[in-house]
């Protein structure tokens, strides 16, 4: 037997580059770990999976697109940095004892083998920034031990004498770790071997215990390979064993293949989407929805996977919502030895049609500083709300580090998936047993702003960034965009309009009604005009800011440009006057609010300073900041914004939005302060781009009573008219992480109770708990408006009281006989009502029965003040 042998014993201070210094072993306090029994191993299933392209449900590859089971092996199909492999349900506790890792693996691209930059071996150890495995398995930093490429054994930083410690990479190489406790620090032992002849040995002692803690992982680096080889494999492993008393055993920690669904229930349709990993290239997969009845799972429908998206949809109709039901996704994958059964649970609720209040949590912008934000989950959940929406942003481009893969497109699919993917780990559980709506927005389909310009393709030759979004339109490929929609929305009832836009990117603008409230859900982005592409040259858009300081946009009210574009204008109309029987109230959903809560220090021209703003201590009033003029915002184009505001305010409906990364409760004006609706923009969840609402105030500044000076009547940058009610600024808290803490991050909540036709709007930090901490709101909220607030227009005058005998709670709709319009159409509480009215002449009032579709009709009704005038309405 050949032998070389080389030992050293290093401090820990010399491995510092591959070791993270604080935290212990990643041990929720819900889990119940075991160590590995003596003489008890773990080795890696691969040799029992057919080929695919996934990993396997205890593993969690960096990037999903980089790993792949090849032959029994997983394949690291990339030569690139920092590529890692980890583990799920093991990893190295706090206890003293041994431990052993050793592997199989195959070196490809011979080329690469003189670079001693490029290594491959075991990360050991490894934590993340939050004290969760799932952040460890993502963010990972620890101690990298293995094999450089010009076949030099090496333990952190220490290298074998390549005389002795090196080895060919020309054949398969078996890699074993061996560590030892030794006078409360542990010995390392790495031997290289070939069938059971030892080639290479290299010792390391010394190493602290808390560097022997943590996350385990196989790890592939070449970080100085040339562009055209990093879609070449680098490295291949196989029979990935753990052994030793030092290695926890987590028996629930998998993720995949059914990673998370969501639902909704519509006018007795259920839509659910089942999202997978990519399994679809098993041959012989299955996959049914069961639902659990008399105690046994009863099959109700199959489903077939989306080839891209990996997402399964499902659609049952005639729901019978009045019982909540188990549900049960479940999936059958044919492996080389057997057929391995997998399933999701969770429940579809009762429908709350007969109870008073129906709560709904409300998530938008999601960075992943907090990931896996399991506080959020934690304390949202503690609400019980009846729904969740999740308004946009759902990821950014750079989370989960590596920024974006945009070509090709299986591998941009993919790459989007393990973003999807780090969403669902964090938030499934608010929605698992609740319906959800989900609206992608700009950084879903990996844009910074969006400009659809009704689908059109954005080129992006001349570069990625503002010069390609600023020519309005996508700059993926719409089948990408489509595989977004499908994933987030195709649970979503059916679209209003499914005719596709340009490139046949579909649409998904829609209503849904749930426990009594109709939901007009938007897509703001997809129709909208691009500035640069309307404005005048010389305002200079970029981003859409203008660069020109002399440019005045206020100007430009009337200019040719779409907002919302005339097919969600005409369905706005429809959804106004569309009350069917249970609809008692109702709201809009879209990724941002018509005006721009937001202020830069004065002369600023984009918006790209604010992460590096200073954050003000509390109580601090920010000066020189002046109102922006962001046409990221629905604030933008001017028109459009008042052409929508005049027909939502119609139906009495609160808006609720997310994007602006800065929780803000406004009440919008048309032509006067307060005469449309109110708007919610909830707090972002892990807040990117910290905005803030410091506004130059006027010695005539009225605040609202009681409230901050930052509040009352305002005109934002494009001259929009709105009265800020509250605004969560970021502020200094003392928390840490402060990048979390400090930027105002948290969620709404929405009450909409229908017996007092109110709507609560409450804001919380991400990190109280509202049991412990009732009171813990950000200032200013809770907010609670009444129905009637949502059209608070200057009142002309009033008509007859309309006494409806024989109908309970009908719907009202007022037509101007003068112009033919619609003025407004709600629900009427009870059974008498006084129609308040905006200007003297006639008017319509249409009475309608919804259920029977029977209405009564009573023409020319003129505003009077006689306080007696009544007008009967009689359904016999």
């Amino acid at each position: 037997m050949k032998r070389r042998h080389a030992v050293k014993a290093i401090a820990l201070s010399s491995v510092a580059p591959h070791v993270l210094l604080a935290g212990g072993a990643m041990t929720k306090a819900k889990e119940r770990p075991i160590a590995l029994a003596k003489n008890k191993s773990h080795e890696s299933p691969w040799h029992l999976w057919p080929n695919m392209k996934w990993i396997g449900p205890g593993y969690w590859g960096n990037r999903l697109q980089d790993w792949e089971i090849r032959d029994g092996q997983a394949t690291c199909v990339v030569h690139g940095k920092n590529r890692t492999l980890y583990t799920l349900s093991h990893e190295l506790g706090d206890q003293e004892d041994r431990f052993e890792v050793v592997v199989t693996m195959d070196w490809f691209g011979k080329g690469e083998s003189a670079k001693p930059s490029a290594y491959a071996g075991f990360r050991i150890g490894a934590k993340g920034k939050m004290d969760d495995y799932r952040s460890a398995v993502v963010f990972g930093k620890g101690l990298d031990v293995g094999v450089r490429g010009d076949g030099t054994l090496f333990i952190g930083d220490s290298e074998g004498d390549q005389e002795v410690s090196s080895v060919s990479l020309n054949r398969p190489l078996r890699l074993k770790l061996e560590a030892e406790p030794n006078a409360g620090l542990y010995d390392f032992k790495l031997t290289a071997l070939s069938e059971e002849d030892v080639l290479a040995v290299h010792q390391v002692g010394g190493i602290a215990p808390k560097v022997v803690s943590g996350g385990l992982a196989l790890v592939a680096h070449f970080p100085d390979e040339p562009k055209q080889e990093l879609e070449n494999p680098s490295v291949a492993f196989s029979h990935w064993e753990l052994k030793g008393g030092k290695v926890l055993q987590f028996d629930d920690r998998e993720f995949g293949p059914i990673c998370f669904a969501q639902y909704t229930l519509h006018d007795k349709v259920l839509k659910l989407n089942a999202q997978l990993a990519p399994v679809e290239d098993v041959s012989g997969h299955k996959i049914w929805l069961k639902v659990r009845k008399d105690g046994k799972w009863k099959t109700i429908q199959e489903g077939t996977v989306d080839p891209m998206g990996r997402v399964v949809p499902f659609r049952v109709e005639n729901w019978e919502a009045s019982e909540a039901v188990s549900y049960q996704v479940h999936l059958e994958l044919p492996l080389l030895e057997e057929v391995k059964v997998f399933t999701y649970e969770g429940t579809i609720a009762k429908e709350p049609v007969g109870e008073s209040q129906v709560k709904m949590a409300v998530f938008s912008c999601n960075a992943d500083y907090g990931f896996p934000d399991g506080e959020v989950s934690d304390h949202a959940s503690m609400h019980q709300p009846d729904l969740a929406v999740f308004l946009g942003d759902q990821f950014y481009e750079g989370t989960g580090g590596f920024g974006i893969q945009t070509s090709p497109i299986e591998k941009a699919s993919l790459d989007y998936l393990r973003k999807w993917y780090m969403f669902g780990w964090s938030y499934s559980e608010i929605f698992r047993h609740i319906p959800s709506a989900f609206i992608p927005d700009d950084h879903d389909v990996y844009h910074g702003n969006v400009w659809g310009e009704g689908g059109k393709h954005a080129p992006s030759d001349e570069g990625w960034g503002y010069v390609a979004q600023d020519q309005g339109g996508y700059k993926m490929p719409p089948e990408w965009v489509n595989m977004v929609q499908r994933t987030q929305t195709g649970h979503l009832p059916d679209p209003y309009d499914p005719s596709p836009v340009k490139q046949g990117i579909g649409t998904y603008y829609t209503d849904w009604i749930y426990g009594g409230i109709s939901f007009a859900i938007l897509e703001d982005r997809k129709f909208k005009s691009a500035p640069q592409n309307v404005l005048p040259k010389e305002a200079k858009v970029k981003n859409g800011f203008i660069q020109n300081p002399d440019f005045d946009i206020k100007k430009h009210y009337a200019i040719e440009a779409e907002l919302l574009g005339k097919r969600q204008l005409e369905f706005l109309e429809n959804w106004t006057v569309h009350w069917p029987n249970s609809v008692q109230m109702k709201a809009v959903l879209s990724q941002t609010n018509f005006c721009t809560v937001a202020t830069l220090p004065e002369g600023s021209i984009i918006d790209s300073i604010v992460p590096k703003l200073p954050i003000p201590a509390p109580g601090e009033y920010v000066m020189g900041d002046e109102p922006t003029s962001d046409m990221d915002s629905n604030g933008w184009p001017q028109k459009g914004r008042d052409e929508a505001l005049k027909i939502i305010r119609k139906s009495f409906a609160l808006h609720i939005a997310g994007d602006q990364h800065l929780a803000s409760v406004v009440h919008y004006g048309v032509d006067d302060f307060g005469d449309a609706g109110f708007a919610f923009a909830g707090p972002a969840l892990n807040n990117l781009f910290p905005r803030r609402w410091w506004p130059k105030l006027t010695g005539d500044h009225q605040p609202i009573p009681g409230k901050t000076k930052n509040t009352g009547d305002f005109h934002d940058g494009f001259g929009n008219k709105m009265t800020v009610h509250a605004v969560a600024n970021p502020s200094q808290s003392g928390r840490e992480p402060a990048l979390i803490y400090d930027r105002a991050t948290g969620y709404g909540v929405v009450t909409f109770d229908k017996a007092a036709r109110t709507m609560e709007m409450e804001c919380w930090p991400r990190y109280e708990d509202p049991n412990k901490n009732p009171n813990g709101q950000y200032e200013g909220w809770p907010i609670k408006i009444n129905q009637d607030d949502n059209y608070a227009r200057g009142v002309y005058g009033y008509l007859p009281l309309l006494k409806i005998e024989g109908q309970p709670d009908p719907v009202l709709k007022l037509v101007n006989e003068g112009t033919g319009e619609t003025e407004y159409c709600l629900r009427i509480k009870g059974n008498s009502f006084r129609p308040k009215v905006f200007d003297d002449g006639k008017y319509t009032a249409v009475i309608n029965e919804m259920e029977s579709g029977t209405s009564k009709v009573l023409k020319g009704l003129t505003p009077t003040n006689d306080q007696e005038a009544v007008r009967v309405i009689s359904f016999g």
